[in-house]
């Protein structure tokens, strides 16, 4: 028999996975509160719900997708109300904290658990090249890995306590953040003192200051001036909180961090927060009155 699955929450990174679910063949049993968002997979076959209740009713695996700790403990408690689910996988960037609470939720009601937070962005999920972090017992992570081999091309089996995997994410999108800051600030000097952005960023490339901002994002969102990379500024500056939160509980000091978090965070004073996380060079370009664009893009 085929199982169900149910997927809660389809903004852009929950789409791109439920869309690669669906089109393995599996049924659909999804909710979220935008009519506009459903609405693509009910064309497609999907069974619209009114609530995280009906859907847990009627699958036997859920999948979750949601926008930070607060929603993801609200909708656990929803889901720990179903009758027919037996898997909750928490696939949300939410932290150890609001993790264990979403966990003991649904465990109390016998409900197994896995914390599988994703990398790669809604572009990477659409293209199953996701990097997809697992932690759960070993005879779950037997159960949902299938469904994450549908989704992601790389797996990563982090441990057996829910809440590793939530860490290393946040490891992860620490580095990510830094990355992002220090390569746009460079990369801007450079632009005030006359040197090319295309070949600033060749050279970087093969050279030791390469890092993902320089060989992903600033080519193709940053040098095209698309800022479309696939999250918000906002996003970023949540995970990165929530990285320096698990720094406080384990008492680590990030004083570099702190100061990169500072840097996103003014950003999103400026008004940045909804745009692509990208856009963060815009800042610094205002500052120093210079673009990192490339000078050979013409029309398409």
């Amino acid at each position: 028999m085929t199982t169900t699955l149910g997927f809660l929450g389809l903004g852009q990174m929950g789409a791109a996975i439920a869309e690669r679910l669906q089109a393995a063949g599996h049924p659909l049993q999804i909710f979220d509160p935008s009519q506009t968002a459903v609405a693509p997979f009910v064309a497609r076959g999907a069974v619209r719900h009114a609530s995280a209740t009906a859907v847990a009713n009627a699958a036997q695996i859920v999948f979750a997708c949601l926008p930070n700790g607060q929603v993801s403990e609200a909708v656990s408690h929803d889901v720990a109300a179903g009758h027919a689910v037996k898997t909750y996988v928490e696939m949300s960037t939410i932290g150890s904290s609001a993790l264990e609470k979403v966990h003991q939720t649904v465990a109390a009601r016998g409900i197994a658990f896995a914390d599988c937070p994703i990398s790669g962005g809604p572009k990477g999920a659409r293209s199953g090249t996701l990097t997809m972090l697992c932690a759960a017992p070993p005879e779950v992570r037997a159960i949902v890995r299938p469904y994450l081999e549908r989704v992601g091309r790389t797996i990563f089996e982090i441990g057996d306590r829910p809440g590793q995997a939530q860490l290393m994410k946040l490891v992860n999108n620490l580095v990510n953040a830094a990355n992002m800051a220090t390569a746009f600030e460079a990369l801007v000097l450079g632009a005030k003192g006359g040197l090319d952005p295309d070949q600033m960023v060749a050279i970087l490339n093969v050279s030791t200051g390469q890092n993902s901002a320089t060989l992903t994002k600033v080519p193709k969102s940053v040098l095209p001036g698309s800022f479309d990379y696939g999250a918000s500024l906002t996003t970023m500056l949540k995970d990165v909180d929530l990285g320096l939160a698990e720094a406080t509980a384990l008492a680590v000091p990030m004083l570099v961090h702190q100061q990169v978090a500072t840097l996103w965070r003014l950003a999103e004073q400026q008004g940045l927060g909804p745009q692509d996380f990208t856009a963060l060079i815009k800042m610094m370009e205002g500052w120093a009155g210079a673009e990192v664009r490339s000078r050979t893009a013409g029309p398409d």
